[in-house]
């Protein structure tokens, strides 16, 4: 069963633009046609519209901080 941006209200309560519920739609029918699982589709597109949500990779405490580079360590 493919899924449409209209059917991301039902699953996810956050896909609240036009944009995430065409992400979630997609992230759904892509992870559906590669396992033929619904209920791993429908956990795949929730995490992705929620990363999308949160900024994307960077964590919360890392932009608390202003990191937005991986330090290197330095060679003695």
């Amino acid at each position: 069963m493919p899924w449409s941006p209209k059917d991301a209200k039902r699953h996810t309560r956050k896909a609240t633009s036009a944009k995430k519920r065409r992400q979630f739609a997609h992230v759904a029918n892509s992870i559906l046609e590669r396992t033929g699982d619904e209920g791993r589709a429908i956990r795949g597109a929730n995490a992705a519209v929620a990363k999308k949500r949160r900024g994307g990779r960077k964590s919360a405490k890392r932009r608390a901080h202003g990191r937005t580079t991986v330090r290197r360590s330095r060679r003695r």
